[in-house]
């Protein structure tokens, strides 16, 4: 498929503290997703989950459906139980035609938790990484026998955070398991994401973009906040992330690495509605990503 922009609801409505932008109908959120100019959603939790259902949500507004998150649990599980716990979630994508699958472990994460800074953030040790990776390429094998590419969703609060912890994964991992590019948690985590494309370009199967705010994520650091203090910013103040062309991330040069790749680009940025109007911010982050794709040359 060609290179498609969609989007995650999270600027409407956050899916860890759902009560931030908890009183906005998902019709609203589509409909603006519209006209800011996506074509695809992926879900969250306003979403129904039966599949004729979310056809029905998304045909008024032209979405297609993109892919959606699921949380697994592989510290705890083996990859035949995992596959158990995700059967619901993988047959909703494949009836939607959906064909990666966004997963993060999330066994130990804390980026739920207000409580926690992130200094607090899980680690593994250097002999779990084999087991760990042996069944993520199971459980990766077996759903993309159905169609469905595992897309690894490195993530602040998670024991994949930083890029000594996606060469880990990807080292540890067999090529079923594709990475999950995020701009936003790598330049927070410390990596350079342009150099991630370069380096794991032939197995990056999805993208998300996101920005930071520099002096923002300057503060986050010095005050070691928790996740979900840092995305939504203290008192009137916004949060690290935002919108592409909004922050410190370099986007044409991040697509230059990405040359070949298809599929979609998707804007997930987690922001407060109430401090950031989610159409307003969707319009920006759209316009600059197709200018940086006309840049790169990938359209």
């Amino acid at each position: 498929m060609p290179i498609c922009i969609g989007a995650n609801p999270i600027g409407w409505s956050n899916d860890d503290l759902q009560d931030i932008g908890g009183d906005t109908p998902l019709e609203v959120c589509l409909a603006e997703a519209r006209e800011a100019g996506f074509v695809g959603m992926e879900l969250g939790h306003k979403f129904p989950r039966q599949p004729e259902m979310l056809k029905a949500a998304l045909a008024p507004f032209g979405m297609a459906c993109i892919s959606g998150w699921y949380s697994a649990e592989l510290l705890r599980r083996d990859a035949d139980q995992e596959l158990q716990q995700l059967r619901p979630h993988l047959d909703l994508l494949k009836a939607m035609g959906s064909d990666v699958l966004v997963l993060c472990e999330t066994s130990n994460a804390i980026h739920g938790d207000r409580s926690k800074p992130l200094s607090q953030r899980p680690r593994l040790r250097d002999g779990d990484w084999g087991e760990w990776g042996r069944r993520l390429t199971q459980l990766a094998d077996r759903t993309l026998a159905e169609g469905v590419r595992v897309v690894y969703h490195h993530h602040m609060g998670t024991v994949v955070e930083t890029a000594a912890d996606i060469d880990a994964l990807m080292a540890s991992t067999g090529p079923s398991v594709f990475l999950l590019l995020d701009t936003g948690h790598a330049t927070w985590g410390g990596a350079d994401p342009a150099e991630l494309a370069r380096k794991y370009r032939a197995r990056i199967g999805h993208f998300h973009a996101k920005d930071v705010r520099n002096k923002i994520l300057d503060k986050v650091r010095a005050a070691d906040l928790s996740f979900l203090d840092a995305i939504l910013g203290e008192g009137d103040e916004l949060g690290v992330y935002t919108v592409p062309g909004d922050g410190m991330v370099d986007y044409a040069a991040v697509f230059e690495q990405l040359q070949g790749y298809s599929g979609w680009v998707v804007v997930e940025a987690e922001q407060d509605p109430k401090k950031a109007n989610p159409l307003a911010y969707a319009k920006k982050g759209v316009a600059h990503l197709k200018a940086a794709l006309r840049e790169a040359g990938l359209v």
